[in-house]
């Protein structure tokens, strides 16, 4: 009869209490954050999408993978998809939002060795760089995430004669373009610099806008 009466008495409370922090911590808090977030930071609440002539384009988080040699160039991505010839099957989609992930290859891996040498012999043919020259190595190393948006400064100015050549645009006036969309230091603190591909080359677009943005 004691045991029966004490859990009785603590029915109620544990009820009340489980009823109050669900409401508390999965209604109100979240309803909360969600209005502040909107109210004080709407870009970055709805996703930090880029839109052009009404259309949503990309978002300034996610990187995409340009391969035309007329626009900067994003770091590697080791993101998958799948196999439209057989959906069972996994094929490399670089930047892949819906599959984020790395190679999980470790710095001792004799695969990734390979991988980060082929990858580094065609950045310098592609950019007419010696063939001992040293290359960025976010160049030649995917992120942990597969969907960096940033590239260091370093490679963003390597790859910037070949992008003006093409573009027929003075080296000076593309890098005035490239100083103006890099992104300093967190607080002055914290990262490195970094340029936005995206964003960077949107830039470009505007510059010619015949020369189209999606690949």
């Amino acid at each position: 009869m004691m045991t029966q009466s004490i859990f009785k008495g603590l029915l109620r409370p544990v009820l009340v209490s489980a009823v109050f922090f669900m409401l508390l911590t999965g209604l109100a808090y979240p309803a909360f954050t969600t209005l502040a977030a909107q109210l004080l930071f709407p870009f970055q609440a709805q996703g930090s999408l880029i839109e052009r002539d009404g259309l949503v384009i990309g978002s300034t988080l996610i990187g995409q993978d340009f391969t035309r040699p007329e626009y900067f160039h994003s770091r590697p991505s080791m993101t998958l998809g799948a196999d439209p010839q057989d959906p069972s099957k996994s094929i490399s989609q670089p930047y892949n939002a819906g599959s984020s992930g790395a190679s999980n290859l470790g710095p001792t891996s004799q695969k990734l060795v390979e991988q980060v040498a082929a990858r580094a012999k065609v950045y310098r043919q592609d950019n007419g760089l010696a063939a001992d020259a040293p290359v960025p190595v976010d160049a030649v190393t995917a992120s942990a995430s597969g969907l960096d948006p940033h590239i260091s400064v370093a490679n963003a100015r390597l790859q910037l004669a070949r992008v003006a050549r093409l573009r027929q645009i003075p080296e000076g006036q593309l890098l005035q373009l490239l100083n103006d969309h890099t992104t300093a230091r967190t607080l002055g603190l914290f990262g490195e610099p970094r340029v936005n591909v995206l964003q960077l080359n949107l830039a470009l677009d505007a510059r010619q806008p015949s020369i189209a943005v999606s690949e």
